[in-house]
């Protein structure tokens, strides 16, 4: 008889155990239970007479009869059936089992070789291949075993129980019998070998693991692990586990563990640990009940808690642990993050069953970052969330593990770059995938993650400056790690504490000292994919090459730190750096002062000493030359807002003040700088104290800080004017506005035309001519007035950056108004303009209060100026406009037509300056000319269309702005409302 042939005989007689009987049907009073043990007996019947019959062939009952007599448990009898069920299933899967690993060793020994017809045929399938049919007995025949010889007797909480799973299951788990032998715990050893030893071919294992690993892993942990308890009655058949036997699961339970897939063995054990309370998920085939899932014991989560702490110890555990909980029928949709950060917890936390936690955060840390370096797109997305969130929380709540496993990994390659100890053979030093998956690392982590710490911010503080230097190289050369690189150094500034922040930036710029992030003799070079590598610096012999390649770097990192500052154009850090470097430009002058007096004798200093001192003095030169040079590129270079707060302006002029101060104590008046810088300060004091908006509390608080240099100011300047406005500004401030002298508006608006005069372009010849600035005869002979910035303003002096201050845009602050204030101030417009606009404006309100000029002449300006696209020019006109019709002027009434229109296209302008007196302008027309004026207005107000004017349709706002001036008008005119009210 051949081999095969055998084969199928044995998978007959498994398909006559697990025939349905379809004849078989449930009679009324005949329950499932019931049912299913006929229909088994019935199977177990046709068996036994197909084996007696001679329906197997010899070899196969031969075989029977040799496994029946190595095995003891077939002998046992039993008044079970689903037991003498089970025990057939077993005893064939046995015969079959070894049978085919028969067959295998033969093939494998001495493999047949066929004469194939073609040279494309096919090699010879193995033996122990199973055909499509044969497959589904198999599976029939496992899904058996398992229902009836090993669920029935789990431990409650052990597994899913049958009820859970299916209406099936509920039926046998009534018509199995625990109460005769062999004993439940018996039954269930007896099942679980079987299984195993089936498993050990490739070809059985499949259907069993992937169908039924769950319910393996429950039996061998209850068999291995179950706390003792005696059972039976005392019987040889009855009694319980050996401590052989319960050794021996343990083995078969590490060995299954080590031998299946990770991510499958890892979510079974979840699955068996279970939760507090689950709530039943329903049945498959129908009801089952509604029970709850059972909780699983304490030994059992204790358990499955330490397999899972083995597991993830393991070589890759991490992303099998990952992998586990991610990867389900979802696969290839979108990430869900609550797992993802479910995870990034609990690998965070150490075990409680780990022997210790520096063990374990030595061994996961490293396979977090790997997690970072996934290339799929959706598998790099999860695992780079939960990576993130791992390293995030472990700095957060374990820092000194973190610190040694985690940061210190991630940023090696950055500190390499500046290791001076570092001994290496090779030509780079570090290598470009290094520093480039470095830099990823750090941004995703850092960046991405956004979860600032101090442990995570001291560590990158400590690599920053080989961070910014790798910067600069990048914006020499076209790199893709430039953005990268930006982005981590703005987020670390951005989230440093102010003080750290500054002093960053001033270790940076090279004020204190070498800015260094790069080992001596080395550098960065391009690398061949686009980023960076570390490789020894070539030899420059002429040392005056070599002086320049330094002297050009250094001015090329602050140029680059420059434009790292204009790229946090929302933060306040590139104002409050700029005032720092304004203050420490004040303390070199008056350490200058210091110098001078102070001489120091070096006949008695040793060699040492001497020469301490004088390094001393070469880094305090080098250290005074980078803060002018970095001034310079700021002032020079910064394309955006550098003070974006009026607080900012105010200590941008009391470092103004301050240097002033330093510069009368050292030169006295005659320095034309000195002379220059306490113009502009004073002049700009003046003009915040004098704008168009009222300062409030708070404002007053901010400029209580020019007080004691406006204080020395008053008493050590040479000239008396000097003198007597800064004790007016000191007492304005002081006050808070209640007390304000002449002096502070005058030099308020000398200084005005003097802040615009470099920016004016298109201003009218003959008009500028015109508009003398009223300044007082004695600050025509002192140049340190406020007036005579106008000269001085456009010279770019290194001591006083005047660059930063024209591109400060503060909206501007003014005095509350008291009676000093011209009757004509009241009436200039709130905006910033150009001198044209100041000129026009004063010189309108002039001529028309002092009748130098015919009112028709005024009359027709106005009207021109009233089209004007200068905003103030245009509102003032409008104004005055009004004031001809509301006075009766014959030129006005003769035009009302023509202001009409004026008015009316006037309303549509954005500013509200402009429409707010366009609308005063109407309602003074309406109540001069109700008749006329009113009907327009009207129709206006519900259509849009009037007499002589095209269909048109008016926008909300404008329609609004209508109804405001007919609501004046009506008030205005009180007995005309109800005769002009429309009728339906």
């Amino acid at each position: 008889m051949s081999m095969g042939k055998m084969t199928t005989a044995l998978f007959k007689s498994l398909g006559i155990l697990t025939k349905p009987i379809r004849e078989t049907h449930t009679s009324d009073g005949q329950s499932t239970q019931t049912t299913l043990l006929s229909a088994l007996q019935r199977n177990l019947s046709e068996l036994h007479e197909h084996l007696s019959a001679g329906g197997e062939p010899e070899e196969a009952r031969q075989l029977l009869e040799d496994v029946r007599r190595e095995i003891t448990w077939v002998y046992n009898d039993t008044v079970d059936v689903t037991w003498s069920f089970v025990k057939e299933l077993l005893l064939l899967l046995l015969c079959l089992a070894r049978h085919l690993t028969l067959l295998l060793d033969a093939f494998q020994q001495d493999p047949a070789v066929p004469t194939p017809g073609t040279p494309e045929a096919a090699p010879p399938l193995p033996p122990d291949v199973l055909s499509v049919v044969q497959q589904k007995t198999l599976a029939s025949v496992l899904q058996f075993v398992v229902t009836l010889g090993l669920c029935p007797y789990l431990a409650p909480g052990v597994g899913v129980p049958l009820g859970l799973r299916s209406a099936f299951g509920v039926a046998v788990e009534g018509a199995v019998r625990n109460d005769v032998a062999p004993a439940g715990e018996r039954r269930l050893l007896i099942t679980t070998n079987v299984l195993l030893e089936v498993s050990t071919l490739s070809s059985l294992a499949t259907p069993v693991f992937t169908r039924h690993l769950g319910d393996i892993m429950a039996a061998l942990c209850q068999l291995a692990y179950r706390p003792h308890r005696p059972e039976g009655d005392g019987t040889k058949n009855n009694k319980g586990l050996t401590v052989e036997e319960r050794k021996s699961c343990r083995e078969a339970l590490h060995n299954l563990l080590g031998k299946v897939y990770q991510p499958i063995v890892i979510k079974e054990l979840l699955v068996l640990q279970g939760g507090p309370k689950q709530a039943s998920s329903g049945s498959r085939g129908g009801s089952a009940g509604g029970k709850a899932l059972t909780q699983a014991p304490a030994w059992l989560r204790r358990l499955c808690g330490q397999l899972l702490s083995d597991r993830l110890m393991q070589p890759y555990g991490v992303q099998a642990v990952v992998r586990a909980i991610l990867e389900g029928p979802g696969v290839g949709g979108d990430s869900d993050w609550k797992k993802c950060d479910a995870v990034a917890k609990i690998l965070a936390a150490c075990p409680q069953q780990s022997l210790s936690a520096e063990s374990y955060y030595s061994q996961v840390c490293p396979q977090v970052l790997e997690l970072l370096h996934f290339k799929d797109k959706l598998t790099a997305q999860q695992f780079q969330r939960v990576a993130t969130r791992t390293a995030l929380t472990m700095v957060q709540d374990r820092p000194e593990f973190a610190h040694r496993f985690l940061l210190g990994p991630l940023f090696a390659p950055l500190h390499c770059c500046a290791d001076e100890k570092g001994n290496y053979q090779s030509q780079d030093a570090v290598e470009e995938w290094e520093l480039t998956r470095c830099i990823e690392d750090v941004y995703k982590i850092c960046v991405v993650g956004n979860s600032p710490s101090e442990v995570l911010m001291k560590a990158l503080r400590d690599v920053i400056a080989t961070l910014f230097s790798l910067f600069c190289f990048t914006k020499h050369n076209v790199s893709h790690l430039r953005t990268p690189c930006q982005e981590i150094l703005i987020w670390c500034l951005s989230h440093s504490e102010r003080s750290e922040a500054l002093s960053l930036l001033k270790r940076l710029c090279g004020l204190m000292g070498d800015v260094g992030g790069v080992r001596h003799g080395f550098q960065f070079l391009p690398g061949s994919e686009g980023g960076a590598r570390l490789s020894v610096i070539e030899s420059i012999s002429d040392e005056d090459d070599a002086l320049y390649e330094k002297v050009s770097g250094e001015q090329w990192k602050v140029h680059c730190l420059v434009q790292l500052l204009g790229e946090m154009k929302d933060g306040d850090l590139p104002g409050e750096f700029f005032l720092l470097l304004l203050e420490n430009l004040t303390a070199v002058a008056a350490e200058k002062e210091e110098g001078f007096e102070q001489e120091i004798d070096t006949s008695s200093m040793t060699l040492l000493e001497l020469e301490q001192h004088l390094l001393e003095r070469a880094s305090g030169h080098g250290q005074r030359l980078a803060l002018l040079q970095t001034l310079a590129i700021m002032c020079e270079g910064s394309h955006t807002l550098l003070l974006s707060k009026p607080t900012q302006v105010v200590g941008f002029i009391v470092s103004m003040l301050q240097r002033a101060c330093v510069g009368l104590e050292e030169c006295g008046a005659d320095s034309p700088v000195e002379s220059q810088t306490l113009s502009m300060g004073m002049g700009l004091v003046a003009t915040l104290l004098s704008g168009a908006d009222e300062l409030n509390s708070d404002d007053f608080s901010s400029m209580a800080a020019l007080l004691p240099p406006l204080e020395q100011i008053s008493q050590k300047h040479p000239e008396a004017v000097i003198q007597e406005l800064a004790s007016d500004l000191r007492a304005t401030i002081a006050t808070h506005g209640a007390y304000r002298s002449e002096s502070v508006p005058r030099a308020a608006s000398q200084h005005r035309p003097a802040q615009t005069a470099g920016h004016s372009s298109n201003t009218h010849p003959t008009k500028t001519s015109s508009s003398k600035p009223h300044t007082n005869p004695t600050s025509i002979k002192n140049p340190t007035v406020p007036g005579q910035l106008t000269s001085t303003h456009s010279h770019n002096s290194k001591d006083s950056p005047s660059i930063s201050v024209s591109r400060v845009h503060t909206p501007p602050m003014s005095h509350p108004k008291c009676a000093t204030v011209p009757a004509e101030a009241s009436k200039v417009s709130t905006h910033t303009t150009e001198p044209k606009s100041e000129h026009t404006v004063k010189q309108t309100a002039v001529r028309i209060s002092d009748g130098s000029v015919p009112p028709s002449e005024v009359f027709s300006e106005c009207l021109l100026e009233a089209c004007d696209p200068d905003v103030p020019t245009r509102a003032v006109a409008l104004r005055s406009l009004t004031r001809f019709c509301k006075d009766g002027d014959k030129a006005a009434l003769q035009n009302k037509d023509k202001l009409l229109m004026l008015f009316l296209e006037n309303l549509e302008h954005e500013d509200s300056f402009v429409y707010l007196s366009a609308i005063q302008g109407l309602a003074v027309l309406a109540e001069s000319f109700p008749e006329q004026i009113l009907q327009r207005l009207l129709g206006e107000y519900h259509t849009g269309a009037s007499e002589g004017s095209p269909q048109r349709e008016c926008s909300l706002e404008t329609r609004l702005k209508v109804g405001e001036v007919l609501m004046r008008a009506s008030r205005a005119m009180e007995a005309c409302r109800l005769g002009w009210a429309p009728r339906d």
